[in-house]
C-alpha cells in the first residue's frame, strides 16, 4: 500500500479549520515567514506542516501571550532545535554503521569532551 499525498489546504480551508486565526493574522504570519505556503495558480496552499505550525503559533500566543517579535524568536528556536535533532539522528546512524572499535573510540572522545553546565546557587 502506498502512502497517499496529503491534500494541501486553501486559505479559506485554513481559516475554517483554525477559527481563532484571523485573516490579518494569517497575512502577518506569511509576511514574517512563520508560515510558508506553496504558491499556486489558485493562490497559496498550506501543507500539513503549515497547519501544525499555525496551531502551535496560536497556542503559544494564547498560553504565553507572545507578541510577534517574541513569537518569531520562539519559532526560530524551535526550527533550530528540529534541525539539530535531524543532524543528531544522521550522526547516530553514521556512527552505528561504523566498526565496533570506531564506535568505542567515538564514545570515549565524546565522554572526554562533553561540556557539563552546572548552576551555582
Amino acid at each position: 500500500m502506498t502512502a497517499r499525498a496529503e491534500h494541501p489546504m486553501t486559505r479559506a480551508e485554513i481559516l475554517e479549520a483554525l477559527p481563532d486565526l484571523t485573516d490579518e493574522e494569517l497575512d502577518a504570519l506569511i509576511r514574517t515567514g512563520a508560515v510558508l505556503p506553496v504558491a499556486s495558480a489558485a493562490g497559496p496552499l498550506f501543507r500539513g506542516i503549515d497547519v501544525a505550525r499555525l496551531r502551535l503559533i496560536l497556542e503559544l500566543e494564547d498560553f504565553y501571550a507572545l507578541d510577534g517579535e517574541r513569537l518569531a524568536l520562539v519559532m526560530s528556536l524551535i526550527d533550530q532545535l528540529n534541525g539539530l535533532r535531524g543532524d543528531m539522528r544522521a550522526m547516530l546512524q553514521a556512527v552505528a554503521a561504523e566498526e565496533p572499535e570506531t564506535r568505542a573510540r567515538l564514545r570515549r572522545v565524546i565522554r572526554e569532551t562533553r561540556v557539563t553546565i552546572t548552576r551555582e546557587d
